[in-house]
């Protein structure tokens, strides 16, 4: 029996959070280049966005490319850059046909031109569709988010007087790159790696955690059901006790 039988449809988590990663220890394995490796990973991102549509999930985003990825040696970059353009081109029309809507979040004036305009038309061209969200965090940081988030607050209120005891959580989070998009229930990492890589700090504070050792080009639909299966097992008490949590039921 398929792991997607045994989920409780009424407790699927409405946005997850994947990060991608393995993608070149998966290519060193098999003896390949590093590219190779991102290819093989964009498939598996193909596959786990139709699982995440095939059980209703809203929105999922994907870390695709950090801050401090752009340190990479330059022909990785570059190779990541032109992979991210042809991925775009070539699932664009099943992108439309499934009333997917795509979003990008991170610092795209890094971006080089001819990507950020690749990639912004497909954004624009999807902006109506209303079924799932795939958010494609690029040239992404938290804390460089959360930095700009702080000085966006702070130029807004620099030439008129404001109680700073007045700012709220939620006048922040309308400054993040998420400001529109719902908090993630579930963050997903795949190869075994432990730690969150700089990747939305701020959203993912009351997130389940999910790790799992296989390589993201391994990474299928039985194994995206797992992890929301395994979501699903635990009890979400966001600082209250289970007494409490029971007694809202």
């Amino acid at each position: 029996m398929s792991t997607k039988e045994k989920l409780d449809t009424k407790r699927i988590p409405q946005h997850v959070a994947v990060i991608m990663d393995g993608n070149g220890r998966w290519a060193a394995l098999r003896g390949k280049d590093r590219l190779e490796g991102h290819s093989q990973g964009a498939k598996a991102a193909r596959t786990v966005v139709e699982a995440a549509a095939e059980i209703g999930v809203k929105y999922i985003t994907l870390y695709a490319f950090s801050m401090e990825n752009w340190n990479r040696p330059k022909d990785e970059v570059a190779g990541l850059m032109a992979l991210l353009m042809r991925s775009i081109a070539s699932q664009f029309e099943d992108l439309i046909k499934n009333n997917i809507r795509l979003r990008i979040i991170g610092d795209t004036s890094m971006l080089p031109d001819e990507v950020f305009s690749h990639v912004n038309d497909a954004v624009l061209k999807s902006q109506k569709n209303t079924g799932l969200t795939v958010v494609i965090a690029l040239s992404y940081g938290s804390r460089s988010e959360i930095l700009n988030a702080t000085k966006q607050l702070l130029r807004k209120y620099e030439e008129q007087p404001f109680d700073i005891d007045s700012i709220t959580e939620e006048d922040f989070s309308n400054y993040l790159y998420t400001k529109d998009i719902p908090d993630p229930e579930l963050l997903v990492r795949t190869s075994g790696e432990l730690r969150i890589s700089n990747f939305l700090l701020w959203q993912i504070s009351y997130s389940e955690l999910y790790f799992t050792d296989v390589l993201w080009p391994d990474f299928g639909k039985e194994d995206f059901f797992e992890a929301v299966y395994q979501y699903q097992q635990r009890e979400r008490r966001f600082g209250k006790t289970s007494q409490q949590i029971a007694s809202l039921k």
